[in-house]
């Protein structure tokens, strides 16, 4: 063969080779959309004086709804309190009448799903 038959070949040849190349599909990946579920960023429950005061702050997308709050003194359900919150309310403030100490718990829960649960140890369990 000679050489001029060769180079017929290759530039005949030459279109095919062009197209092996990577291709990674999408080449723009689609838009995520994440729902982040409700969540407690701060919840602190401490003593003033014969009161305890619980104060909580809700971030993430939620719909309205009434943040709950369950007293306990150690496994003992002492009472139950709510706040309803919206986009413009997300702090809420909580207080019960606790004149002696105790192994007091609050679990604060939003619309029927427990977040979070803070205590306060002043007497050993």
């Amino acid at each position: 063969m000679s050489r001029s038959a060769l180079l017929l070949i290759a530039l005949a040849c030459a279109p095919l080779l062009g197209g092996c190349r990577y291709t990674f599909v999408p080449l723009i990946p689609a838009q995520v959309n994440v729902d982040l579920p409700v969540r407690l960023t701060s919840a602190t429950l401490e003593r003033q004086g014969e009161t305890l005061k619980l104060s909580a702050q809700v971030d993430g997308r939620f719909e309205p709804g009434f943040l709950t709050v369950r007293w306990f003194d150690g496994g003992r359900l002492l009472g139950t309190d709510s706040v309803y919150l919206d986009g413009a309310q997300r702090r809420a403030a909580f207080t019960w009448m606790a004149a002696q100490p105790g192994t007091y718990r609050a679990v604060l829960s939003f619309g029927g799903t427990v977040l979070r649960q803070v205590e306060l140890y002043e007497v050993q369990p």
